[in-house]
């Protein structure tokens, strides 16, 4: 059974996406080793991560990236001869996703384009859910009046219930195809 999870992507990260690579699909993802980039290891082929934004207390839902592998490929460049040299030389564009990390690992993915005008409802985000490996699940956390005024609960990765997973997937895919300038 595929699973789906969500990952929050930083200021810093959108940021730099919004300026130069909003409305793109992404080839790739990073995972890491250290605390710095979420670490993908229980995420598997075919299983999808919603890639999520918080900005002033409203979460927005950037893009699904159904992972299509995790291995190096030609795509990703020579790997480093020394530690001065770009770890993913092939994914430079995509680098502000974190192939300079600690550890970082390429994931590649097939993923909707990147976007910044869907806003997750406030009355969503009181009955989305996360579910551990054992099946126990957990809400979101500071979540007051439809606005979430703490974002720690969403930084990492972690697996949705198969409930909430369906109605990001749908949030997303009823969206415009058309997103507004940013």
């Amino acid at each position: 059974m595929m699973a789906a999870f969500t990952t929050l992507w930083t200021q810093d990260v959108c940021r730099e996406l919004r300026r130069h690579r909003a409305g793109e699909r992404p080839p790739v993802a990073f995972s890491g080793v250290h605390q710095s980039l979420p670490r993908w290891s229980s995420v598997g082929v075919g299983d999808d991560v919603y890639a999520l934004h918080v900005d002033r207390c409203v979460v927005y839902v950037l893009s699904r990236l159904r992972v299509v592998d995790k291995q190096r490929r030609d795509c990703c460049g020579a790997a480093p001869a020394t530690w001065r040299d770009p770890a993913y030389p092939g994914h430079d564009a995509w680098a502000v996703l974190g192939a300079q990390g600690c550890g970082a690992s390429p994931v590649h993915v097939d993923a909707t384009p990147i976007r910044f005008d869907i806003a997750v409802p406030g009355e969503l985000l009181s009955v989305l859910t996360w579910r551990n490996r054992r099946g126990d699940s957990r809400a979101l956390k500071y979540v007051v009046d439809g606005r979430l005024e703490r974002s720690v609960s969403l930084q990492g990765l972690y697996r949705l219930s198969d409930e909430s997973a369906a109605l990001l997937g749908a949030l997303l895919d009823q969206a415009p195809t058309t997103a507004p300038a940013s």
